[in-house]
């Protein structure tokens, strides 16, 4: 697609999911407290194709089922060369700033946190990884996924500029 968002289909994936954080909420009415669950939950193929969701319920389990559901919406596909993301890559979404650099293999995943969650789940098993900023895990999930969806490979920039693969590297 042209604006670098890359959707995926779910169908015969072999998703697994994994939960970044779970908050306890509250509603003040006039009859009292009436406390609910927000689940940020991430799935994946840990191949590439990963995505997030947002669960709210009254129960734990039930709000971590509707996050699971959400996230296999909004599933999106990101380039892995040998393990590790193609180029450094920077992102920002409300104050959570991430950095995230290639790493050689045997570095295994730097990251805390909610990015380590979004950077296993995509499949990436070298990766130096600094979160700066917020900590907020919502907005570094959305951070994190923003970085990757602007990672671009070789074929990506070949296909784009409309030119042959070996002429990306030879000029």
């Amino acid at each position: 697609m042209s604006n670098g968002i890359r959707k995926v289909k779910t169908s015969d994936l072999e998703l697994k999911d994994r939960l970044v954080s779970i908050q306890r909420v509250t509603k003040v009415t006039k009859g009292g407290r009436t406390f609910s669950f927000s689940a940020i939950v991430v799935v994946g193929n840990e191949s590439g194709i990963a995505g997030y969701g947002l669960g709210k319920a009254n129960e734990v389990t039930t709000a971590i089922a509707k996050g699971v559901e959400d996230a296999k919406k909004n599933l999106v596909k990101v380039p892995i060369l040998h393990g590790t993301i193609p180029h450094e890559q920077t992102a920002k979404y409300g104050g959570a700033r991430v950095f995230l650099k290639p790493a050689s293999e045997g570095t295994g995943v730097k990251a805390g946190g909610a990015m380590r969650a979004v950077l296993e789940s995509v499949g990436v098993k070298n990766v130096l990884a600094k979160s700066k900023g917020s900590s907020n895990p919502h907005n570094l999930v959305k951070a994190t996924f923003q970085a990757l969806l602007e990672m671009r490979d070789a074929y990506m920039v070949a296909d784009q500029r409309g030119i042959d693969l070996d002429k990306v590297f030879n000029g």
